[in-house]
């Protein structure tokens, strides 16, 4: 399977908050390279016009983080956006914060079932994208694999963002392996060290094994998207999806 390459625009929040600066921020994604994005934290743009803007750019809109409450209120309304905007994969991008305690996890499936069957009726897949968090454990397992056994595969994939796996002090490599099957989309996110803080990199910005990653990932041949994502920049984000989009292409390209 063949992976594209794509921008998750919550990296360029600041600058998609308009139908006019979502229009320029894509144009310079598809200047960079990028044949796909991600649609996160932009303004209040309907899906009719933000799926104009994409074409307009030669965009495919794979993914989305969406808000986890219209998911379960509002889940037809939701899969008609998507369908609107040819996007196969409707993304919750972090789990909401009443869920993350021993005695209510249980609820996040109870309350997430019907709508990810809806979704899978509908033929679009719920993906879920972790943060550290899902990597404590309460009552001895990780939340990650409380999660994994609560939802089918058909039901729930995963969004797993690499950097994140990294915060929670567990191994990417290993977390790419156990999610074979369940991670179509693959967030991209380098980790570099500042003095004692760890802080987010363009993607060969850090020290995360990228050569080891990507190879697994081709290997697999079950993810479709790999999308860049840098949450907090240490100059232009424009800047950093760049570096990354250049050094992930020269991998995959086999250092040509």
């Amino acid at each position: 399977m063949n992976m594209t390459l794509g921008a998750q625009l919550y990296t360029l929040r600041m600058y998609t908050q308009t139908p006019e600066d979502l229009d320029c921020s894509l144009a310079q994604v598809a200047k960079m390279g990028y044949e796909t994005v991600q649609i996160s934290a932009i303004g209040p743009i309907p899906a009719e016009k933000v799926r104009e803007l994409c074409d307009k750019h030669g965009l495919k809109i794979v993914l989305t983080h969406t808000d986890p409450v219209r998911i379960l209120r509002d889940t037809e309304a939701v899969i008609k956006e998507h369908d609107i905007m040819g996007c196969e994969y409707i993304g919750i991008g972090m789990m909401p914060e009443k869920y993350r305690s021993p005695e209510w996890l249980a609820h996040f499936a109870q309350d997430y079932k019907e709508p990810a069957k809806k979704i899978a009726a509908a033929g679009k897949r719920l993906m879920y994208h972790n943060h550290n968090l899902e990597f404590q454990r309460f009552g001895g397992k990780l939340i990650m694999e409380t999660l994994m056994e609560a939802f089918t595969p058909e039901e729930m994939g995963f969004t797993l963002d690499t950097y994140w796996v990294q915060m929670g002090g567990a191994d990417v490599c290993d977390w790419l392996k156990i999610l074979k099957d369940r991670i179509p989309c693959v967030h991209l996110k380098d980790m570099a060290v500042q003095g004692m803080q760890p802080i987010m990199a363009p993607v060969g910005g850090g020290n995360l094994p990228w050569e080891k990653i990507l190879g697994i990932l081709k290997e697999q041949g079950t993810t479709q998207h790999l999308l860049v994502e840098q949450d907090i920049c240490q100059g232009s984000p424009f800047d950093c999806l760049e570096q990354s989009y250049q050094y992930i292409k020269t991998i995959l390209d086999g250092g040509k």
